[in-house]
């Protein structure tokens, strides 16, 4: 399923995908879940790496912009090749690229368990299948691409902890995946959610997840966004 919209707002000439779709329904509630048994611990040895796939990557680097410790958050694709790496290309679901956030972060602030935390309760939601919301394809699967064998080991832990739980309901579809090489989105993606808070899609599928991330971790929220523009 393909949507096109020509979007004004981003002052271009282009068709975008089902990430310029009206929404058929709101955004889903954020899920409160523990924190991970099983977390990375605190260092002050420099900044660190994530990548988080959660649907269009609108909402998900709006959310993890807003977190306190992340010093940048890059939309992009990763879990396919360079040379198909665009965004029309990614759109048609067979490149096995995954819309994709790249988090920069400083762990002795946050940790990678808390942005695991983030990302599961707020970010998106783990139980939908090739999907979120009213996008679906390959393309907008939950997964996780794990930099190194302790991001793996603490993510398969903790996704075993949720289902254990049964804190959805229903069993997380999270993949985790070999990080292949990210790639970051054209420029009008970034910093999306900021720059188009009246966006219908925005309005409806992403600012009340910036909202839940204030109300259900406060002590991570950030009022001001960190943006790539202001890299």
């Amino acid at each position: 399923m393909r949507f096109f919209k020509y979007l004004p707002v981003l002052a271009v000439a282009a068709f975008v995908g089902q990430c310029a779709a009206f929404s058929f329904g709101p955004s889903d509630d954020a899920v409160v879940i523990a924190p991970p048994a099983l977390d990375m611990p605190a260092t002050s040895s420099g900044l660190q790496t994530a990548v988080f796939a959660g649907g269009c990557f609108w909402g998900v680097q709006g959310v993890f912009q807003h977190v306190q410790g992340v010093k940048n958050a890059v939309s992009g694709y990763d879990g396919g090749a360079a040379t198909t790496a665009q965004y029309d290309t990614v759109s048609e679901g067979n490149t096995g690229h995954a819309e994709s956030v790249s988090v920069t972060y400083d762990p002795a602030t946050v940790s990678y368990g808390k942005l695991l935390q983030i990302f599961f309760s707020v970010a998106h939601n783990p139980t939908e299948l090739n999907r979120q919301g009213p996008d679906s394809g390959t393309q907008y699967r939950s997964a996780i691409f794990a930099q190194n064998a302790e991001q793996q080991k603490v993510a398969q832990a903790y996704i075993a902890q949720l289902d254990n739980t049964q804190a959805f309901g229903k069993p997380i579809v999270t993949r985790i995946e070999r990080d292949k090489a990210f790639y970051p989105a054209e420029s009008y993606h970034q910093d999306f959610l900021t720059e188009n808070p009246s966006y219908p899609y925005i309005v409806i599928n992403d600012l009340p997840k910036v909202a839940q991330l204030k109300k259900l971790f406060p002590e991570q929220y950030r009022a001001e966004p960190v943006l790539v523009k202001n890299q």
